[in-house]
């Protein structure tokens, strides 16, 4: 990895110190591409932490010794993206001393220059922005449909001038295959819910994140989304349905992350979403009413008790949170 004193200017932000942060589990192959990705951005992070969710791969020893990472935290049992990010923020925080945190999962493979138009972007852009991401595409080249990031209803003229100089669009949300998450307003906010597991966590930390602050998509950062197969996350969920909803209603009923009509609007779409899919797969049905009871039960744990199997992440986790106010 070359220092950041080899690597070109992005201008004032180019001097602050981004870690990167990638969560993995089982899949070793993908992640030795993630991070071979990272290893050949024209500017490349400070430093990058791999949260390894309990692999029964070779995963963790990829990390270990792959020259571009910095350390590899290896967790006592798989807590999902969401237990996994909401660790490696809190590390990048507490522990690197990140401005910016560059999250993504283990099967996103950033082009070359995909960190450096982030940082120009959030150079240029003002109000400096709390979250910018990358246009994420899969291996053919199309937009991924899994992880296009919500264009801001409302947006003002001058919020959509400046994002058209700027190559990019202003958005409400954003997935985190390849997000450039402020480090001073994620202090101000928090963290992501670990007890979400998977889907969801992403939309609700950026939406709390970006409920006041500015959130640019950048055409000019590409990654690849290498997933197995082309389609939302929807496409076909399996036994994860009852994730999907309980997660859903709890980002959109139990936080103030959204605006009463973004409720509205995003759990009007929703719905519409899964009544689509419960036609095509009625199956699911049972699934979809596991996950509105446990949405409706019970609100999702704090992140450092679900942690609480790695005791040190947990108290980082904590700190975090708590400085939060959460």
């Amino acid at each position: 990895m070359r220092s950041s004193s080899e690597a070109p200017s992005a201008g004032s932000h180019g001097a602050e110190r981004v870690v990167a942060v990638v969560v993995t589990y089982n899949r070793q192959q993908l992640l030795r591409e993630c991070l071979d990705g990272l290893a050949a951005q024209t500017r490349p992070p400070q430093a990058v932490v791999v949260i390894d969710n309990a692999s029964t791969d070779a995963s963790g020893r990829v990390a270990a010794q792959h020259p571009v990472v910095t350390e590899t935290i290896p967790l006592q049992r798989n807590v999902g993206g969401a237990g996994g990010f909401a660790t490696g923020i809190a590390r990048a925080l507490q522990v690197h001393g990140a401005d910016w945190v560059w999250v993504m999962d283990d099967d996103t493979v950033p082009r070359p220059r995909a960190l450096e138009a982030l940082l120009r972007a959030a150079d240029r852009a003002r109000p400096v922005p709390s979250v910018l991401s990358s246009r994420a595409v899969w291996t053919d080249g199309r937009d991924h449909p899994m992880n296009r990031s919500r264009v801001r209803v409302g947006a003002s003229p001058r919020e959509k001038t400046q994002a058209r100089a700027l190559g990019a669009r202003p958005i409400r949300t954003a997935s985190y295959v390849s997000a450039l998450l402020r480090a001073e307003d994620v202090r101000r906010h928090g963290l992501p819910h670990a007890d979400y597991f998977i889907w969801s966590d992403d939309f609700e930390h950026t939406g709390r994140l970006l409920r006041r602050g500015l959130g640019l998509q950048v055409d000019d950062s590409v990654v690849e989304h290498r997933t197995r197969l082309f389609g939302s996350a929807q496409a076909s969920p399996g036994e994860r349905f009852s994730l999907d909803v309980r997660n859903r209603l709890w980002a959109l009923l139990r936080t103030r992350s959204f605006t009463w009509w973004e409720r509205v609007l995003y759990g009007g779409s929703t719905v519409v979403g899964w009544i689509r899919l419960l036609r095509r797969e009625p199956d699911l049905l049972p699934l979809g009413g596991r996950g509105l009871r446990d949405a409706l039960v019970r609100r999702p744990r704090p992140s450092w008790q679900v942690l609480a199997a790695d005791p040190e992440q947990a108290a980082l986790i904590r700190a975090v949170d708590e400085a939060a106010g959460r």
